[in-house]
């Protein structure tokens, strides 16, 4: 398989800058996978398309306002620091990008907040990337929530605004689980209220984790996708979890991963009897055509860029052809794309 099968245009007023507001009202294009049949929906219609007896799983991660500034000692030249992950946090270690990157060597310090804080670089990791140790007092997180804006995508082209600390966010995000650069933007679409009420209606609701970090901007860059190595994301499946997994899909009723971060750690926990296992670790796992899903039965998803590893998740769950025919649908229909744009459910 290539990646160039992957690849469209996209007419760039379709790059969706700004959420829909209410998040639930945003358009769904219901695709089925058997019949190769596309239906025009809104995304409030997915309450009755999930019955009872169906198991929803949701990614509680939390999105942190992960890009902050800074000025250079000595130089106070103005530095932008994206942070990726927290290495070890009794350490107060980082992995970080960093831009202008060639202005940023080990040794030097970045400082924060009016001279507040700080990082000392201490070693390089890729062309852009560095590993950092910070100096503060008092709550890392609550220091960058203060001065950090949302790591909008570049494609969104704009600064980052108040409001996307809340919508660039999902409404299910657990406090505790602070973690990502990026939220699981199929998750977007929800409200509170719309999973209150679907926990009334005997849906079953599993809440995972997955920490989704650099993976998330970047690209493949290899023609042939075998060979292609995805970036690492860790995620936990509790036993509470996978137990309501395993009912419904012991009494054959759907399971609904609400985005590709979500269904690459289901597919990365699959015991030998076809059911999910508790599980923790790190995901690697690069989903593409021709795969056949063990877990997963629904896929609620966006509209992704161009050969990105979200379309080619999608086009394996979906059918290559499908999925890319109903690519082409949405252009002409004027869907918005991208992780502020609208959703597409496979069925």
């Amino acid at each position: 398989m290539r990646l160039s099968d992957f690849k469209y245009k996209l007419p760039k007023n379709l790059i969706a800058k700004f959420p829909v507001d209410p998040r639930n009202q945003s358009r769904m294009m219901v695709v089925n996978r058997e019949t190769g049949d596309v239906q025009d929906k809104r995304f409030t219609d997915i309450m009755s398309t999930i019955q009872k007896g169906d198991c929803l799983v949701i990614n509680e991660t939390k999105v942190f306002p992960a890009r902050i500034f800074g000025v250079k000692e000595k130089t106070n030249a103005k530095i932008e620091v994206l942070l990726l992950r927290e290495l070890k946090a009794e350490e107060h270690l980082w992995d970080v990008l960093v831009e202008p990157a060639r202005k940023v060597r080990i040794g030097n310090k970045v400082f924060f907040d009016g001279h507040r804080f700080f990082c000392e670089v201490i070693d390089n990791t890729t062309s852009r990337g560095r590993t950092v140790r910070f100096t503060y007092e008092g709550n890392i997180y609550r220091l960058i929530d203060r001065i950090g804006q949302m790591p909008l995508p570049d494609y969104i082209d704009r600064e980052p605004e108040d409001f996307d600390k809340r919508s660039y966010q999902t409404e299910f995000a657990n406090e505790e689980l602070i973690s990502s650069i990026a939220p699981p933007t199929a998750g977007l679409h929800f409200t509170a209220d719309m999973i209150t009420d679907l926990e009334k209606k005997g849906v079953r609701i599993a809440r995972i984790n997955v920490n989704i970090g650099q993976g998330i901007f970047s690209t493949i860059e290899v023609e042939d996708l075998s060979k292609h190595s995805m970036f690492h994301e860790y995620f936990e499946i509790s036993i509470p979890s996978a137990e309501l997994i395993n009912k419904s899909l012991n009494t054959k009723h759907n399971v609904y991963a609400v985005g590709a971060s979500v269904a690459r750690a289901l597919e990365s926990s699959v015991l030998t009897t076809g059911q999910i296992k508790p599980n923790k670790g790190w995901a690697d796992k690069f989903i593409f055509p021709p795969y056949e899903f063990k877990i997963c039965t629904r896929l609620i998803t966006n509209f992704h860029p161009s050969g990105s590893p979200s379309l080619l998740l999608a086009s394996a769950f979906g059918g290559k052809e499908t999925i890319l025919k109903a690519y082409k649908k949405a252009i002409k229909d004027e869907y918005r794309f991208h992780c502020y744009g609208d959703a597409m459910l496979i069925i």
